[in-house]
């Protein structure tokens, strides 16, 4: 077998250099920040959380320029963070020009059938397009009582564990696909979608179930009025599919073109109306793409470290790449961490990710492996805000609008553990385990 290699850049396949443990550091310290500004010390994170994020972010920055005169390195993950800050916020202001209204209220059963129609939805627009389209229908249907885990469980099927059966769905799935993976190939993850899903919302309906048992009547009875269903702004409809065609078909370059052009249009073209129905604002937007490019500079010494000390982990079997890239995807953002698994599994077999006959050739030989990489990258990316970028934005959304979130640490120790951790523990067992 050939070298284990990890991470290989997806515009230029450049060495990685290899970065003290200890550069870590800022990407620990930005995310305890994420989970502890808002609460213990509000006041100073909520006006200057930009600062914080350009100085942890300029500590590996300067490292990388002043040490290793990796230049290049650095420029690849500025053209990923414009690219990600772009494809966000160009679908989130295509979105933002559609008022969805539905009719009926949000009783268990409606609400669980609406994230059911959301995550088959997410394979069609993609994790982020569903999500933002559907993020303030689901908090108008339940505007009498929004708590916690609509939040939560909102962002676990619509924004994550749905989109796993097209590459359009999820973005490591398309990155995927752009690799050599053969378009259909994704289908094989229906069984395990099919699983985890269930079960997440089969846990969601008892939950809810019982907030909605304990509302007072005057609550349950203004929640289930019933409304006439309309759409406003479906023009921005065929933006959106402009969108998700640049960038299924559109060359670097172009892509981020068509995608802010189309933007643009849609948001000339939407009627006041609709935007003041939807509360629009950019300030969603703003709120990730500071926050996010912290982040992305303090990512690469942790992606660049996996790089050169993978082999060191011992993963050979698919339930150890489950795992492994499940655990990844929760911390780091899940595109990238998909690679890197993806790459690290065809280095073992020497194969090359940057080899598209290679990639198809790994997909038919070893499906187990792939499937593991692939279920583990897309579920998993619910794990924290970070996983996955539909999962922040849904936050800064919701918060915009004045509705209850979980904060950082709640979202993981409430949420994320107790429900999702069994559930895909499961998923491993049952498709992993011989």
């Amino acid at each position: 077998m050939l070298p284990n290699t990890l991470f290989h850049s997806m515009l230029a396949a450049t060495a990685t250099p290899d970065p003290p443990i200890a550069l870590i550091i800022p990407f620990v310290a930005l995310l305890l920040c994420i989970a502890c500004g808002p609460l213990t010390f509000a006041k100073l994170w909520e006006p200057h959380y930009p600062k914080f994020a350009v100085a942890f972010g300029l500590i590996p920055v300067g490292y990388y320029l002043l040490v290793f005169s990796a230049g290049e390195r650095l420029l690849h993950v500025l053209w990923e963070y414009l690219s990600f800050v772009i494809f966000i916020g160009s679908l989130f202001v295509a979105a933002g020009g559609v008022v969805v209204r539905t009719k009926g209220g949000a009783t268990p059963l409606r609400n669980t059938v609406f994230l059911a129609v959301g995550a088959v939805l997410a394979n069609v627009i993609g994790t982020t397009g569903a999500s933002m389209l559907l993020i303030r229908p689901w908090m108008r249907m339940n505007k009498y009582r929004f708590t916690s885990l609509h939040a939560a469980f909102f962002i676990f099927a619509v924004s994550n564990i749905g989109g796993c059966l097209t590459p359009i769905g999820d973005p490591p799935l398309l990155l995927g696909y752009l690799k050599g993976v053969p378009f259909f190939w994704t289908l094989r993850c229906l069984p395990a979608w099919g699983v985890a899903l269930s079960l997440v919302l089969l846990v969601f309906y008892f939950v809810d179930r019982r907030n909605f048992l304990r509302a007072p009547a005057e609550v349950r009875d203004a929640g289930t009025a019933n409304d006439e269903f309309r759409i406003d702004g479906a023009r921005n409809f065929l933006l959106i599919a402009v969108m998700l065609g640049a960038i299924i078909w559109a060359p670097p370059g172009w892509r981020e073109a068509a995608l802010l052009l189309a933007a643009f249009v849609s948001y000339k073209t939407t009627p006041r109306d609709v935007h003041a129905a939807n509360n629009f604002s950019f300030h969603p937007v703003h709120e990730i793409a500071w926050l996010f490019a912290g982040i992305f500079a303090t990512m690469v010494p942790a992606l660049d470290y996996l790089s050169h000390h993978a082999a060191d982990l011992g993963v050979e079997k698919p339930a150890g790449f489950y795992w492994l890239t499940g655990i990844l995807s929760s911390v780091l953002d899940n595109a990238p961490t998909y690679l890197a698994a993806l790459a690290t599994a065809l280095g073992r077999n020497g194969l090359s990710i940057d080899n598209p006959a290679h990639v198809a050739a790994f997909a038919a030989e070893y499906p187990q492996h792939l499937l593991a990489i692939s279920l583990a990258a897309v579920f998993f990316g619910a794990g924290t805000y970070i996983g996955n970028g539909p999962n922040f934005l849904v936050k800064a959304i919701c918060q915009h609008a004045g509705v209850r979130t979980p904060g950082f640490f709640e979202y993981i120790l409430r949420f994320a553990l107790p429900v999702l951790v069994p559930i895909f523990a499961l998923v491993a067992w049952l498709f992993f385990s011989r």
